[in-house]
C-alpha cells in the first residue's frame, strides 16, 4: 500500500527551523514533497504573484526529501505544487508551518501560513496550518511534535470536510506541560495599530507599523483562551466569508 503523499509549505521560508521540524514529523507519516518560499513571506495573507516573474528551483536542503524553493508567496507555492510539481498526483494532506509566531484570532486573515492551508482547501485538499506562539529569536518547537503527529494522523484517517482548513496554534513552551487540545472558535481580538513617522537619510517621511494586540473576548471557548491557558487550539476555517445571518436583514432594505 503506497504511503500518503504530503505537501509541506510555509511562510517563514524554506530555511526556517519551523518547516524543518514539520518536514521531519511528516516523513514519519508519508512521502513528503516541499514547496516553500525562498525568503520570508510573513503577513502576505492570500497574496498571489501576478505582476512579476515567478521562479521555482529544486533544493537539496532536506536531503532525500523532494523540495523546491519558490520566489512567490505561500499561496503561489501551493498553486505551483498542485498544478505543476504534482500535476499528475493529488496530495493526501497539505500542511503549512510551523510558523514562528501565533496565528490565532484575527491574525488568520493576515497569515501566509494559513493562506497556504486555505489555498489547499480551495483546491479541495485536506489542509492544516501549524503555528507556535513564541516570538523569541530561538523558538523551541519540541513540545509540538506529538500533537502535530496526532492531528495529521487524524486528518489522514478521518478526513475533514472539503473547503475546510484547520488552524492549529501552540502556546510557547513553558515549564508546565501542555494541558491538551481544545477545539475552538476564532477569538474576538484585533491589532490596535500605530504608524511611527520617521525620516530617511534624504529627509523624507516613511512609516513603521507598530502597535499591540487587544483581546476583547471573554469566552472560554476561543483560541485565545485556549492558548492563554496552555492548551493547543484547533479552529476549523473556511474560505467562504459570507455573513449568512445578515442576508435576511439586507433583503429588507429598500433597494
Amino acid at each position: 500500500m503506497p504511503r500518503p503523499l504530503i505537501l509541506v509549505s510555509n511562510d517563514d521560508g524554506i530555511t526556517s527551523q519551523g518547516i524543518r521540524t514539520l518536514v521531519e514529523i511528516m516523513t514519519q507519516l508519508g512521502e513528503v514533497v516541499v514547496v516553500a518560499p525562498d525568503s520570508p513571506q510573513s503577513g502576505q495573507g492570500h497574496a498571489i504573484t501576478v505582476d512579476h516573474l515567478l521562479r521555482l528551483r529544486r533544493s537539496d536542503i532536506f536531503g532525500d526529501v523532494v523540495a523546491y524553493e519558490c520566489s512567490g508567496t505561500p499561496s503561489d507555492c501551493v498553486k505551483l505544487a498542485k498544478h505543476h510539481v504534482l500535476k499528475d498526483r493529488t496530495p493526501d494532506l497539505v500542511v503549512s508551518g510551523i510558523n514562528h509566531g501565533a496565528n490565532s484570532s484575527i491574525s488568520v486573515l493576515y497569515s501566509g501560513t494559513m493562506s497556504a492551508a486555505i489555498e489547499a482547501a480551495i483546491e479541495g485538499l485536506p489542509a492544516v496550518g501549524f503555528s507556535l506562539g513564541d516570538f523569541g529569536r530561538t523558538p523551541d518547537f519540541s513540545h509540538t511534535t506529538e500533537y502535530i503527529l496526532q492531528i495529521a494522523k487524524n486528518v489522514l484517517e478521518n478526513g475533514i470536510p472539503k473547503g475546510t482548513a484547520l488552524n492549529v496554534n501552540f502556546p510557547a513552551k513553558s515549564k508546565a506541560p501542555l494541558r491538551g487540545v481544545k477545539i475552538c472558535r476564532q477569538g474576538d481580538g484585533y491589532w490596535k495599530e500605530h504608524f511611527d513617522v520617521r525620516k530617511d537619510p534624504h529627509g523624507r517621511n516613511y512609516f513603521w507599523l507598530d502597535g499591540g494586540f487587544v483581546n476583547r473576548d471573554l469566552g472560554e471557548d476561543s483560541d485565545l483562551w485556549a492558548l492563554e491557558n496552555n492548551y493547543v487550539s484547533i479552529v476549523p476555517c473556511q474560505y467562504d466569508l459570507t455573513a449568512y445571518g445578515v442576508i435576511e436583514q439586507l433583503q429588507n432594505w429598500n433597494l
